[in-house]
């Protein structure tokens, strides 16, 4: 075996392939350069230092990612052409053969192309932006960023879900509009129906001066259950977006306290017992 001759063609073959590969490694830090400084532009695009501006954070926090994602796949797209060239891959022929774009297609790109326009929509309808709480697809949660192809939302626990922009079907947004803390009460019927009524009342209007995020109320509905042990009154406010939860916790709390306070106290089930041949 001349190892003289197989070192020499390896050689050959090795000198005949550096130069593309340079120039490929090359584009490739270069379009690593470009993402960033993508980044950094849109960044200072809509969050400009020391300049006050009218636009809303939340929708230019969702133009941010969404402007990025864009920029992003074309980037990804000049870079794509740009090594193929590289290689000696005719890129015109690519972009011309119908055969290449109909084998894309049975590859996913139909599907892309609904994501891109899903996306589209939900931003020209403004259904969410980023910072919403949305409910869609049997998920969940905060939408923390939006592309042109998927929706991330994450939830309560934590969990990031990432969402196909064409999977998004009917949307709950939970962030728009003011929102109805409702908190049920239970007290037992040897309770005097005036005294807790007065008590509840005296609680709500201290609820109303602490509370910055009820924008109307709290007030008494009534008493809405008459259960085997107990009566079960209703007390309604309405709050700020996303506030409802929290207003509501703290309207227990403070229910609670008040009628503690008032010496009435919790409903607890009651058993009688006879014994045969009793009297009573």
């Amino acid at each position: 075996m001349d190892w003289d001759l197989y070192w020499g063609q390896i050689k050959d073959v090795l000198w005949s392939v550096l130069p593309a590969l340079g120039k490929v490694l090359i584009v490739l830090v270069l379009t690593k350069f470009l993402l960033s400084m993508a980044k950094t532009f849109v960044q200072k695009l809509f969050f400009p230092e020391r300049r006050r501006t009218s636009m809303d954070p939340q929708k230019a926090k969702t133009l941010e990612t969404l402007v990025q994602s864009g920029l992003r796949y074309l980037i990804y797209f000049i870079a794509a052409i740009t090594i193929l060239s590289t290689l000696g891959v005719r890129t015109e022929s690519v972009l011309a053969s119908a055969g290449i774009v109909g084998i894309a297609i049975g590859f996913g790109a139909q599907s892309l192309v609904q994501d891109v326009v899903t996306g589209f929509f939900i931003i020209f309808e403004d259904q969410f932006i980023v910072g919403d709480y949305i409910e869609t697809a049997g998920l969940s949660g905060f939408v923390e960023e939006m592309g042109l192809r998927v929706t991330k939302l994450r939830d309560f626990s934590g969990v990031l879900h990432v969402l196909p922009n064409s999977k998004i079907g009917n949307v709950t947004n939970h962030s728009r509009g003011n929102r109805t803390a409702l908190v049920d009460i239970a007290v037992p019927y040897t309770a005097d129906v005036r005294n807790v009524q007065a008590v509840l009342e005296a609680a709500i209007a201290d609820l109303s001066k602490q509370l910055d995020a009820i924008i109307e109320g709290p007030k008494i509905l009534g008493i809405v259950q008459l259960s085997p042990s107990e009566m079960v009154w209703r007390i309604w406010a309405r709050t700020k977006p996303m506030q409802h939860w929290a207003v509501e916790r703290e309207m227990r709390k403070g229910l609670k306290m008040a009628l503690d306070k008032a010496g009435i106290e919790p409903p607890y089930p009651r058993t009688i017992m006879r014994r045969e041949g009793s009297e009573q």
